[in-house]
């Protein structure tokens, strides 16, 4: 069973996001409660409906690597696999390669 996000909700799978010091100290994600998230888009809706009828624009495709608000997220499972749901408002970036 795979989750059809609707209007402007992303499916998101988290992405480890620790980082290393410039002395090469590991910093794990739970040290800062303020930071952002990084997660793998699974899918994507259709886009919010606007008042002229149309949808607005996605910005992410499926299979993007993004940055999102820390506490942005709604945690859902579908299966045994555990996903987030995030408003396309609340990605803040794509990381490219």
């Amino acid at each position: 069973m795979n989750p059809r996000p609707l209007g402007d909700h992303i499916i998101v799978k988290s992405i480890s996001a620790e980082e290393t010091s410039q002395a090469g100290i590991i910093i794990p994600d739970t040290v800062s409660k303020e930071r952002s998230e990084r997660g793998e888009v699974i899918a994507v809706g259709p886009g919010k409906m606007m008042e002229n009828g149309q949808r607005n624009v996605m910005e992410v495709k499926i299979g993007d690597k993004v940055i999102f608000k820390k506490y942005a997220p709604d945690e859902v499972k579908v299966g045994d696999e555990e996903y987030l749901v995030i408003r396309m408002e609340d990605v803040m970036a794509i990381l490219e390669d």
